[in-house]
């Protein structure tokens, strides 16, 4: 939680900031301490608005508290003065990033739509299908991503406790994106995984990418 912590760090006024884990690893409640130069419910408000923008993460605003101090100025000397932790090394890129993404192809005809996506695994490359047929609400880009999960979890093994929760276009920025939501099991816990691409090559193609983006870390960390 490292990250976000030194997110919420950066907002206005913020002094500190502590996160508290779920069961499966994700954000539960949060402990800031703030100045009193900005008022404790505009804290909240972006404590929710930088999770949800930075890491796609909605957080009930009941589980953030905010402690303000009127000694601002002497706990950020205080935490200025603090030695900074030693960085840690850089993992190689094999370690941050397991998966790759190879080819994809679609076929699309008056039945429906089938897409197979090929992922790259070291010298692996593994194969995942889904398809839609005549009447379907499911979308090309959920096909698409679809078969980019089911590639994966042939890639990852059974293993791999990862389902689609569902894939959609964002327009932002006068450019077009695909976001995905895919959902992590740790024993009974859940957590919400979000990644995005923006529309380059395909709308196909950057379904499969945002699956990638939402799940390569947790792949690389062993969850």
């Amino acid at each position: 939680m490292t990250e976000v912590e030194e997110l919420l760090a950066s907002l206005p006024g913020v002094i500190s900031a502590r996160v508290v884990e779920t069961e499966g690893g994700g954000v539960g409640d949060v402990h800031v301490l703030t100045g009193a130069e900005v008022p404790p419910k505009q804290t909240v408000r972006n404590v929710e608005s930088a999770l949800l923008a930075h890491f796609g993460v909605r957080i009930d605003h009941r589980k953030i508290s905010v402690a303000t101090t009127t000694d601002a100025a002497r706990a950020r000397a205080v935490r200025a003065a603090a030695p900074a932790p030693a960085p840690a090394p850089a993992p190689p890129e094999f370690e941050r990033r397991r998966v790759y993404f190879d080819d994809i192809e679609t076929r699309r005809s008056s039945r429906g739509m089938s897409c197979r996506v090929t992922l790259r695994k070291g010298d692996g490359r593994f194969e995942g299908e889904a398809e839609s047929v005549e009447g379907s609400r499911a979308r090309p880009e959920e096909v698409a991503a679809s078969a980019a999960m089911a590639a994966l979890g042939r890639a990852e093994g059974s293993a791999l406790a990862l389902s689609l929760e569902g894939a959609q276009v964002v327009s932002a920025f006068g450019r077009e994106f695909v976001f995905v939501g895919v959902t992590a099991r740790v024993g009974r816990g859940a957590s919400l995984l979000a990644g995005s691409c923006e529309v380059r090559e395909s709308l196909d193609e950057a379904a499969a990418l945002a699956v990638l983006d939402a799940t390569n870390r947790w792949v690389a960390l062993g969850k």
